[in-house]
């Protein structure tokens, strides 16, 4: 297996994915079961596709729920919200993640939205 490809089990069957850009994968510290599939490493490079549409959307789902964050892209469920976006897993994987993994999502996202161009 080449470094830039992500290995895993769908319905009992390998599925390899090749990952142009390496900086985006977050491995995670231990493997996640989430509807029937394992989960040890998030490709975050949905996040170049991000918008300013979807951060309105997520700052929408936080105050919907009662969230409220002086500065969102620093915020803990914000920066989730926007990691399920540009990963397409659902959110409540990302509710799921141990605090561990839960900040190395936060920070990501949050240096992502801060990185120079």
């Amino acid at each position: 297996m080449a470094a830039n490809e992500i290995v895993e089990m769908k319905d009992g069957k390998a599925i390899v994915t090749t990952v142009e850009n390496e900086e985006m994968i977050l491995q995670l510290s231990k493997t996640y079961e989430f509807e029937g599939e394992k989960i040890s490493q998030l490709d975050l490079s949905g996040l170049e596709e991000i918008t300013a549409d979807n951060m309105i959307k997520a700052n929408k789902v936080m105050v919907t729920s009662g969230a409220v964050a002086i500065m969102p892209e620093n915020d803990l469920y914000y920066t989730l919200i926007i990691a399920a976006d540009a990963t397409g897993i659902p959110i409540e994987f990302f509710k799921k993640l141990r605090p561990k993994d839960a900040v190395k999502v936060k920070n990501r996202v949050s240096n992502f939205f801060y990185g120079e161009e």
